[in-house]
């Protein structure tokens, strides 16, 4: 997430997301699994705040160019299930990064857990001035959190910059399509902070603005469409914590939200798409003829 304008809505928002790491150590504690140290197996597909599971983070893992001793930026990173599964399975380092305080925390309790603190760190800071020296990095992924930053260009040109060269980077997002109206767009803004939602074509050229080079783009849309659908049935499953833990109305208020992008995924006016660059010597920010 980003610290510029709008941040405290997108702040507000995960607030009140219906994931979380309450809600997390809760179901933990219904299984029993509460009150030692627990494996990556007992966290399954709780900690995963992002469309496909493992099998998505394996492919951006694959797509980065991960191997064992990767020096890994994860932006925008949530509860930083995907950075203990890089870290678990392919012995990475990984920076989880979020702006959102409660996310981090969470993140690094759940990283406790299970054991991970000398392989991931969760950090609190702006994705759009990343806080590192340039070229740190190996890979940089992210997963479905772009959508919350205004300025995506500055974003990808602060990843550039800070990885190393031969370094990549893959992440996936929701994607308009020229279907998708400005009211719509509104609506979206207001009720889940997502802005300046971009294009596939659009995300191309932003990533060769910010000198990455060979990109690749893979629409994932079919794919998630199903998805949402059975994340639709886990959000009312989870009835009863939500009502619990935010009341009636903020419930009901998520349901009509999730309906409505449902709907417009449905329509084809949202999609989601995966994309993957190489990072090209002496990248950085601002791009060459565009003033600080």
């Amino acid at each position: 997430m980003s610290a510029s304008a709008g941040a405290s809505d997108v702040v507000d928002f995960y607030d009140r997301h219906p994931i979380s790491a309450p809600q997390v150590l809760a179901a933990l504690e219904r299984q029993g699994k509460v009150g030692g140290r627990l494996s990556m197996d007992d966290l399954g597909e709780l900690d995963h705040d992002h469309y496909g599971g493992l099998a998505a983070v394996e492919a951006l893992a694959r797509r980065a160019g991960i191997v064992a001793g990767a020096r890994v930026l994860d932006v925008c990173a949530g509860l930083g299930g995907p950075a203990r599964f890089l870290a678990s399975r392919h012995a990475a380092r990984v920076i989880a990064l979020d702006l959102h305080p409660g996310r981090c925390a969470g993140a690094a309790r759940l990283t406790r857990l299970v054991g991970l603190e000398a392989l991931v760190r969760p950090l609190r800071a702006d994705a759009q001035a990343l806080p590192f020296r340039a070229g740190r990095f190996t890979a940089v992924i992210s997963q479905e959190g772009l959508l919350h930053v205004p300025d995506k260009g500055r974003v990808l040109a602060e990843c550039a910059r800070v990885l190393a060269p031969g370094g990549r980077i893959a992440f996936s997002d929701w994607i308009a399509t020229p279907r998708l109206g400005d009211n719509e767009r509104a609506r979206l803004g207001t009720w889940m902070a997502a802005v300046t939602i971009q294009s596939m074509a659009g995300y191309g050229a932003l990533l060769a603005r910010a000198g990455f080079t060979g990109v690749e783009t893979e629409d994932l849309s079919a794919e998630w469409i199903d998805i949402l659908r059975q994340r639709f049935a886990m959000y009312r499953s989870l009835r009863a914590d939500t009502v619990a833990r935010l009341g009636e109305a903020r419930y009901e208020e998520y349901s009509q939200l999730y309906a409505f992008f449902v709907g417009l995924v449905e329509a084809g006016k949202l999609g989601g798409a995966r994309f993957s660059a190489g990072a090209a010597p002496g990248a950085s920010w601002p791009p060459r003829g565009r003033p600080p």
